[in-house]
């Protein structure tokens, strides 16, 4: 099996449902913000932070959330817990637009390191370098995810494995 191409995946068959519906919405005047309820609607979590999806492509997803009272610990800054809830908003969705429509995927691991206090509106940023092939076997995809202050620290660094396999037909 060949290797899709970013632009093949964001042109081709193999554009996610996610990935059509955010390219309509994103166009439109708060169609960012209402693509983001509808993640948010499905896996109601999320919606704790108050995020905003910025950018959503193949091998790339940003994410944005207030720092806002629900979202801060007792120091007074953006909660350690609150950043994990973005990388895993981050890379899910990155990895959802990335797979082929014929895999589905889950997280099965996160690797976090908390780097710098963070008392900003907050930026997670999930990207790889490469799409890997995706074929029979079931891959382990490592997503890279750093949460970043509006000035550009990085205050929380993530690593989640996404298990990516070939959805079994009934």
């Amino acid at each position: 099996m060949n290797n899709p191409t970013v632009q093949e995946y964001s042109t081709g068959s193999t554009k996610s449902t996610n990935l059509r519906l955010w390219n309509t919405l994103r166009q439109l005047p708060l169609g960012k913000q209402l693509f983001t309820t509808g993640v948010c609607f499905k896996a109601p979590y999320f919606g704790t932070i108050h995020p905003e999806i910025t950018i959503l492509e193949p091998a790339r997803c940003e994410v944005r959330a207030p720092n806002r009272r629900g979202s801060r610990n007792h120091l007074g800054t953006f909660h350690a817990i609150a950043s994990c809830n973005m990388a895993e908003l981050a890379a899910g969705m990155m990895t959802d637009v990335t797979v082929p429509v014929t895999h589905r995927w889950i997280p099965v691991g996160m690797t976090v390191e908390y780097l710098a206090k963070a008392a900003t509106d907050m930026r997670a940023v999930a990207a790889i370098d490469a799409i890997p092939a995706f074929g029979d076997d079931p891959v382990d995809l490592e997503v890279p995810v750093e949460v970043l202050t509006t000035d550009g620290m990085v205050a929380v660094r993530a690593r989640i494995t996404m298990r990516v396999a070939r959805k079994k037909h009934d």
